[in-house]
């Protein structure tokens, strides 16, 4: 298995404006509306006016990167203003092509075309498979082709593919890419696969009739091309180019369409979704830090990338020249102007194949006895890593074991396909353990104090009965308070020291500060918790039977019993146990089964005699309740 490491060109971004081009269709009008001509007519190849409502005897130019004038056939719309962008598909880079325009002035048939006159669409797809044939073979690279069809119908996204699928949701993974959770991604290898796959699904897409047009779309459709190529040898790069072909519904007006009931909901939200494309053209084109409402509409949700983000986009806007279409042609071209504004910074989506860590070799190495120079190179190196990172060997965790590497495979897959509900459970989850956490500290700061005010009462009987609590060679020595302190500082304590050495500890009879005392009794305090060496097994037992036996023996089995059936969020609640120590034993415990006793658990790696000692003290105390 391999893992895959996302590059991109994040330093090195170009720019790319969106280019706009214009396609006024025939004129269509009555024979009595013939007097009146078109509202709209072509310049030359960039410029074209309009009649300006306010004065009739005024025009408005517009200037665009292309204007398709009533002549232009589909041909030529497909050579000027989309073939150019295809190639960056085949690049790990991503593009967009889509048509807008009020209702009735041929988005569609720009888009699909028809058997005689194809649309943009069948051409840049049998233009994609036409530069992926003509690609070297010596260039080392596999192609992959894919494709993805759905629309937006009353604000909903249905897999045209999958027609019988419900509702699909938007997410946004965290290179910011947007993805569809459960859209149909088919494979095809020729122009005619894909055929066989796009004409059923173009007839799944909701159309229905109006005054204007008999057959309206009432959906915004948008098809999606995926072309993954991978390179053959090492390091095995992996590119993603995808092509975005969308063929936007029309705006309208009802009072002219006559919409009622159903057609009358639909309108509202294309009108809606389209309205909501505007105010993201304009806060694109303020320049300021306001914020684009790509989420405030699905359809402008999946042209996020389109419009301001990563893709080299083309917009063909479609206008009609009848006088009754002039407010809708007028809105249309504005609308047109402000795109031509946007500027979006296309890159290369690369991934680079990382192998995974050679588990079968590294058992190999230690069935050979790993007398080899390489490994010794190998484990110096690891070695050199860990003591940068701060970390040493017997804390590392080994990920060579293929149970271990698996449940991280699979805990990482969890992770990546949970919902949002399940991610706002884990995160109450981690509050409540983080709360359960704070609480037990705060109950093992109040053992420690009475623990310490045990001790001194101890001292203290121990002074008036002439016995030393201490059983050592020398006798403790006494402190005396020094004349020269101030009369205002509080006194310190003074306790009996515990003299390790055979010679007596020469020490001076006044305390010169408070913090002297202070530092001496943090250390008998840190000696009876963890003495010097020598005398740990007579401490470690001390403590234990000050405590009784049955209530002991309990704490002991209940630790077990968390230890052998416990969950992670159960290991995690004792103490001195975090994330990694929690892992640890869950590891070990797939690995050799259960505990048969509390000792086991120094098996498991990094727990040491010292931790282990204390761990059993910490939890003991803990589960009695002091």
């Amino acid at each position: 298995m391999a893992q895959r490491v996302a590059i991109s060109d994040g330093g090195n971004k170009k720019t790319s404006r969106v280019r706009v081009a214009v396609r006024l269709r025939p004129y269509m009008g009555k024979q009595d509306e013939k007097a009146e001509g078109p509202c709209v007519r072509g310049l030359d190849s960039q410029n074209l006016e309009i009649i300006n409502w306010r004065n009739a005897t005024e025009t408005v130019k517009y200037h665009f990167d292309v204007f398709h004038g009533e002549q232009t056939t589909q041909q030529e719309v497909f050579l000027s203003s989309v073939k150019p962008i295809l190639p960056h598909v085949l690049n790990g880079q991503n593009a967009s092509v889509f048509a807008y325009g009020p209702t009735g002035a041929g988005k569609t048939h720009t888009m699909l075309g028809s058997q005689e006159q194809p649309g943009v669409i069948p051409r840049a797809v049998r233009e994609v498979f036409s530069l992926v044939k003509a690609k070297d073979e010596d260039e080392g690279w596999d192609y992959s082709i894919g494709m993805s069809y759905l629309e937006i119908y009353n604000e909903k996204v249905l897999d045209l593919l999958s027609p019988n699928s419900q509702d699909l949701p938007i997410r946004e993974d965290r290179d910011k890419n947007i993805l569809i959770p459960g859209l149909t991604h088919t494979t095809i290898t020729s122009f005619s696969d894909f055929d066989k796959h796009f004409v059923p699904a173009t007839l799944n897409r909701t159309t229905a009739s109006t005054k204007l047009n008999e057959r309206s779309s009432r959906s915004h459709a948008i098809l999606l091309i995926k072309v993954v190529r991978t390179q053959r040898v090492p390091p095995r790069r992996q590119q993603t180019g995808k092509l975005y072909l969308v063929d936007l519904a029309g705006s309208e007006d009802n009072r002219r369409t006559g919409n009622q009931g159903i057609r009358l909901k639909e309108s509202g939200a294309i009108n809606l979704s389209l309205f909501t494309l505007s105010k993201v053209v304009d806060s694109l084109n303020s320049g300021t830090s306001v914020r684009v409402p790509y989420r405030d509409s699905k359809l402008t949700r999946l042209l996020q990338d389109s419009l301001g983000g990563s893709a080299h986009s083309v917009m063909i806007t479609n206008i009609a020249p009848e006088y009754k279409y002039y407010f809708d042609t007028f809105t249309a071209l504005n609308f047109a102007a402000k795109s031509k504004l946007i500027v979006n910074k296309p890159f290369t989506r690369e991934t680079v194949a990382v192998p995974a860590i050679p588990a079968k070799r590294a058992r190999e190495e230690n069935e050979a006895g790993g007398s080899g120079i390489e490994p010794q190179r190998k484990k110096q190196k690891e070695q050199k890593k860990l003591q940068q990172d701060g970390s040493s060997p017997g804390n590392s965790y080994s990920l060579s074991e293929p149970s271990v590497m698996d449940r991280l495979i699979a805990l990482e897959k969890l992770m990546m396909t949970c919902q949002d509900k399940d991610r706002l459970d884990v995160l109450k989850d981690v509050a409540q353990s983080r709360k359960e956490i704070q609480e037990l500290k705060q109950k093992q700061r109040e053992f420690e104090s009475k623990a310490m005010l045990f001790r001194q009462q101890a001292g203290e009987e121990s002074k008036t009965k002439h016995e030393p609590v201490f059983k050592n060679n020398t006798a403790p020595l006494q402190r005396k308070q020094s004349n020269a302190t101030k009369p205002n500082k509080q006194q310190a304590v003074v306790l009996p020291l515990q003299v390790s050495r055979p010679q007596p500890l020469q020490l001076p009879a006044v305390v010169m500060k408070q913090s002297v005392c202070v530092k001496k009794k943090e250390k008998q305090l840190s000696d009876l918790v963890e003495p010097p060496d020598g005398k740990e097994n007579m401490k470690e037992n001390a403590w234990e039977s000050q405590l009784d036996s049955s209530l002991l023996e309990q704490s002991r089995q209940k630790i077990l019993q968390i230890l052998n059936s416990g969950c992670f969020k159960e290991l995690k609640g004792l103490q001195q146990i975090g994330d990694k120590k929690a892992k640890l034993i869950l590891g070990w415990r797939e690995i050799h089964g259960h505990f048969a006793k509390l000792e086991d658990l120094k098996k498991v790696e990094g727990m040491t005699e010292k931790r282990f000692s204390s761990f059993m003290k910490a939890n003991i105390v803990s589960s009695i309740g002091y």
